[in-house]
């Protein structure tokens, strides 16, 4: 190491240690983090499609390298610059179980001027989608992208394709595609293809991913901690077994109230809570709780004592007689949706999963997972992929059926089950192992982002916060000089909801990792009617480009005075 970054080094880790920046070693005494280098930019030599012939990585096809032109692809209305497209598949095979053709399919794209650093840009959903390799960011509708940015940026189907989703849990390879080996089989190909064009490997590397790219996130912080160097998770999904378990165990109890049915004869389960029901529950936890941070602003940030001060049971009025006007909950209706909120649990009253915080974001987003998606995605990933041995491919034109019948005594420990050729259970390919244990990821420097929504209705925040906590305490009661968690007040799955969701977290990510400047706060906006992507869940009456700082947890975003729509206004305490 050169003399100018050894003394960066050491003077950052002095600094790092003076706000929290060092570990403990088993005498208690303090112990700096590493600081890792900045990443040094460089070009791309000759032109794209010199590279085809060079291009050679075992089991590896590249099917495509073009040029694509500058302006080809736009963020947030802005061209993007030149750059190398490179498409292709690894280890195609043919299923000895479904007769099936798999391979993890990719994308590259690599900008002429590159900043010498690796994006890996992880999928959401059931994956099975080679999306364009642009390094989408954190929240909702990004102003910027990491292929914009310089970045090299890689993203995959994660080893299935459209036509074999969900079935390709019918697959044990395919399943463990999915959970964790497409990135680990991809991350060193990758690595490889950016040393050819460019002629040195990525200096540094990140990854981002929200739902089931949150949970790719997380995996990736515990299997792959020696090749990434800064990993962003949103709205982590890392216990998704389970929480496709919620899911299912929420449609069940809004089954129980409702009023109508499908055309298949089903409880249509938007009928057992409506959208002006929901609107109304959102109002009477806004009243008990939004001056908790100091003001009344639409904005819940004081999201755990917002759970001691409201009571589904006392702040909702209850129905008298047959009336279903919006106006208030039935008794029936209180108990399911208090079921709903207190979350998954067997006929023993073990919990299966985690609660949900009662907030304010209960509009469309909401709704769209909890009475949507309950009965058909959750279902398709519980029967093909989580659960061992799979169910038979006829399920799947009897989804909702088999969420309303799914039992929480005998179909949801299989998601622990192994079966004949199925040697893996989900909570092993899908989960991060020993998920508290970021020492290999935290001792060499790296660090970790992850945000939340506190009003995600598919994997709940308080399932986070729990782990954030677990990660604290087995880091001798302080993770935060090298894993940080941000919780969104009002936000949805990812995006949505009457919240601040637009943010951007790899540019304080890149200054953590290569800086040493932790991130004590991201500014992030509310994407209201002027906004170039709005948002229809943020109320009209907020003030136009309303900011919040997010503050990593356990602290709390409060008013100290001034102007209202500004995060300067604002503080983490």
């Amino acid at each position: 190491m050169k003399k100018s970054a050894m003394t960066l080094a050491v003077m950052t880790s002095m600094t790092l240690a003076a706000c929290g920046g060092s570990s403990h070693d088993d005498s208690g005494a303090s112990t700096p983090l590493p600081q890792l280098s900045a990443a040094v930019p460089a070009s791309l030599s000759g032109t794209c499609e010199a590279l085809a012939s060079k291009l050679v990585f075992a089991n590896t096809v590249f099917t495509t390298v073009a040029t694509v032109a500058a302006g080809t692809l736009t963020v947030a209305g802005q061209p993007i610059a030149q750059h190398c497209l490179i498409q292709g598949s690894m280890n195609q095979r043919v299923s000895p179980v479904d007769g099936q053709t798999y391979a993890i399919g990719f994308e590259m794209r690599l900008p002429v001027a590159w900043n010498g650093r690796f994006f890996y840009q992880a999928n959401g959903g059931l994956d099975g989608t080679v999306v364009t390799a642009t390094g989408e960011i954190s929240g909702g509708a990004p102003t910027n992208d990491a292929l914009n940015m310089g970045f090299a940026v890689i993203s995959s189907d994660a080893g299935h394709n459209g036509s074999q989703t969900p079935l390709f849990g019918l697959d044990p390879q395919a399943r463990v595609d999915y959970g964790y080996n497409a990135v680990a089989t991809l991350t060193p190909m990758a690595k490889q293809v950016i040393k050819l064009v460019y002629g040195k490997a990525p200096d540094r590397s990140y990854f981002d991913g929200c739902s089931n790219g949150g949970r790719h996130a997380m995996v990736a912080a515990a299997r792959s901690s020696g090749q990434y160097d800064g990993i962003i998770a949103g709205d982590p999904g890392f216990h998704l077994p389970k929480a496709a378990v919620g899911e299912m165990w929420s449609a069940q109890q809004l089954a129980t109230v409702a009023t109508a049915n499908t055309s298949t004869g089903l409880p249509d389960i938007t009928t057992g809570f409506t959208a002006a029901e929901r609107a109304m529950v959102a109002s009477k936890i806004l009243s008990k709780c939004d001056a908790l941070d100091g003001v009344t602003d639409g904005l819940i940030q004081d999201i755990k004592a917002c759970q001691a001060n409201f009571s589904l049971a006392n702040d909702v009025p209850t129905c008298s007689g047959n009336v279903r006007d919006g106006t208030c909950l039935s008794t029936a209706q209180k108990t399911a949706i208090g079921n709903v909120f207190a979350g998954a649990r067997n006929s023993a009253g073990t919990a299966l999963y985690s609660s949900f915080p009662y907030d304010a974001g209960l509009g469309q987003g909401w709704s769209a997972w909890k009475q949507g998606n309950s009965i058909t995605l959750d279902p398709a990933a519980a029967a093909f992929t989580f659960t061992s041995p799979p169910q038979s491919a006829s399920v799947l034109s009897q989804l909702s059926a088999y969420a309303f019948n799914f039992s929480m005594d005998t179909d949801a420990p299989k998601i622990f089950a192994t079966s004949g050729v199925y040697t893996e259970a989900s909570w092993s390919f899908m989960t991060p192992p020993d998920e508290t244990n970021l020492s290999a990821l935290k001792n060499r420097g790296a660090k970790l982002m992850v945000y939340h929504g506190t009003s995600d209705p598919a994997f709940s925040s308080n399932d986070t916060t729990a782990w954030y906590q677990a990660l604290a305490a087995a880091n001798g009661g302080d993770a935060s000089n090298f894993a940080r968690l941000y919780t969104v007040a009002g936000m949805n799955h990812c995006s949505g909801g009457p919240s601040t969701d637009q943010f951007d977290m790899l540019t304080p990510m890149v200054a953590w990792v290569e800086q040493g400047k932790a991130p004590d706060t991201v500014v992030a906006t509310a994407r209201d009617a002027g906004n170039a992507v709005p948002n229809p869940d943020v109320p009209a009456d907020w003030g136009a480009g309303r900011t919040r700082p997010l503050c990593p947890y356990p602290k709390v975003t409060r008013y100290k005075g001034g102007d209202v729509n500004v995060a300067s206004s604002f503080a983490c305490s």
